[in-house]
């Protein structure tokens, strides 16, 4: 899987970063886009991905070599549970496959939640801070605003921009779909908040984590 470190090269990082001062210069508001590698590291998807992989081998192979031997089907069980367990960790598909939907819902939620508040998105002056995360694992897009600009825009218009970078992920024009949500993002917030004159850029433009 590629890293968030490598989603975007040199130049498109520029891009994005450029797309977020552009947006910035008619607004207040704060639009932050972010890329992690995953909202969470699913522990137990791991643990009984691994022991339903290892328990259909081992009755599948002392059934057909052990004559159903429960001593044989012991050590083989054993035998296969770490491999399996390397192997989801390692293949990201195969993981993905394994975590239920409404979990990697509530996961990259909660990642959107913490990284808002971490990164202080909700100290902006006039709670006009914007998240755009990028969850790659998971490939969800989770767009969260403050409370500043959620008493006037309404929340559907976050659909918008998911629906945007989501449909450019997979035409495989990220980084175009990206620019296009964030000078979006912009619009939304420079009807209900315009640029001050002693406005300042009170946080990042691009967060990779």
């Amino acid at each position: 899987m590629t890293t968030a470190k490598d989603f975007f090269t040199e130049a498109e990082r520029q891009r994005i970063e450029s797309a977020v001062q552009q947006a910035e210069k008619r607004t207040s508001g704060e639009i932050v886009p972010m890329v992690v590698d995953q909202s969470y590291d699913y522990p137990r998807t791991e643990i009984l991905g691994a022991g339903l992989l290892a328990l259909a081998t081992a009755v599948s192979l002392s059934w057909a070599f052990f004559g159903e031997s429960l001593w044989h089907f012991l050590w083989l069980f054993v035998l296969g549970y770490c491999p399996f367990k390397q192997l989801i960790r390692r293949l990201p598909s195969l993981r993905r496959r394994l975590i239920h939907p409404s979990e990697i819902r509530e996961e990259v939620a909660e990642k959107a939640m913490v990284s808002f508040l971490e990164k202080g998105l909700h100290r902006t002056r006039d709670e006009t801070g914007i998240l755009i995360l990028l969850s790659l694992l998971e490939r969800r897009v989770h767009v969260l605003a403050d409370r500043g600009i959620n008493a006037v825009v309404p929340a559907n218009s976050w659909d918008e921009i998911v629906v945007t970078i989501t449909e450019g992920i997979h035409q495989g024009k990220t980084c175009d779909a990206l620019c296009a949500a964030i000078e979006r993002c912009g619009q939304l917030l420079e009807e209900h908040f315009p640029v001050k004159t002693d406005d300042t850029n009170e946080l990042p433009n691009l967060i990779i984590e």
